[in-house]
């Protein structure tokens, strides 16, 4: 016999979410992740890759949050390198549900990236940072060479060069206001290989949030690296989340 009751409840069971933003670091693009987007497509996931300009901080969490208003539900959010820093501070979105941070800056309240670094010392890629008009920053080829895609084919890492996004110093010693891994869940991608920023650092941060890890033995681009292994960490991430049918339909 039909029962309102059980037929409500059935209608109730929440289910996986679906929709994932993808946050890129500083001197990247959405290209970033090109070879994670078919692999969570595959898996039934909307993927959206924010384009942050990296003219600011302020400019780039704004550009994230834009992205995660214009997804239909719950969102679990991802960023690499200097992207962790913007969905610390965008993640603080009700629509965010959960955070991926891919070798990635995780401050707190009154940290910057930069804060949050110096007490790991310079590290091999800082050397190779150089200063440009107006106050950006750019890496030299050297440095994407050998530091920020070491593992990575020739032809990839000469793309990169040419394509690598100029970025604004200031955005670097940005504070965070307040840190969403402080409510929402977590987890981080520690690549140990890391020449950008210290895998002792990343290690370290995880740790103080409680996030649930995965090491990899790649450089700082863990996701162009190791993309099979970082589209899995983040498809398990989202799988442990349940969206509030209710919140789904708004």
């Amino acid at each position: 016999m039909f029962s309102p009751i059980q037929s409500h409840a059935q209608s109730a069971t929440p289910s996986p979410i679906k929709n994932i933003v993808l946050v890129h670091g500083a001197w990247a693009d959405g290209s970033s992740w090109s070879k994670i987007i078919p692999l969570l497509e595959a898996k039934g996931f909307h993927v959206v890759c924010v384009q942050n300009p990296l003219t600011s901080f302020a400019d780039d969490v704004a550009a994230t949050k834009r992205m995660i208003d214009a997804q239909d539900g719950p969102v679990l959010l991802v960023g690499h390198s200097y992207g962790g820093t913007v969905i610390t501070e965008a993640g603080n979105n009700p629509k965010v549900v959960g955070l991926v941070y891919v070798a990635a800056f995780a401050p707190d309240a009154g940290e910057s990236s930069g804060s949050l670094a110096k007490p790991y010392g310079p590290t091999p890629g800082g050397a190779e940072i150089r200063p440009i008009e107006d106050g950006f920053l750019v890496i030299t080829p050297k440095g994407i060479l050998e530091d920020f895609a070491s593992d990575l084919p020739l032809a990839e890492k000469t793309t990169m060069i040419a394509t690598q996004a100029a970025t604004q110093g200031a955005a670097l010693g940005a504070t965070i206001t307040t840190a969403a891994w402080h409510a929402k869940p977590s987890w981080f991608v520690i690549a140990s290989n890391d020449r950008m920023i210290s895998p002792e650092q990343e290690r370290v941060t995880a740790k103080r949030m409680n996030a649930k890890t995965l090491t990899l033995a790649t450089s700082h681009v863990a996701m162009l690296a190791k993309p099979k292994e970082v589209a899995d960490f983040i498809r398990d991430a989202a799988a442990s989340l349940k969206q509030d049918p209710e919140v789904a339909a708004k």
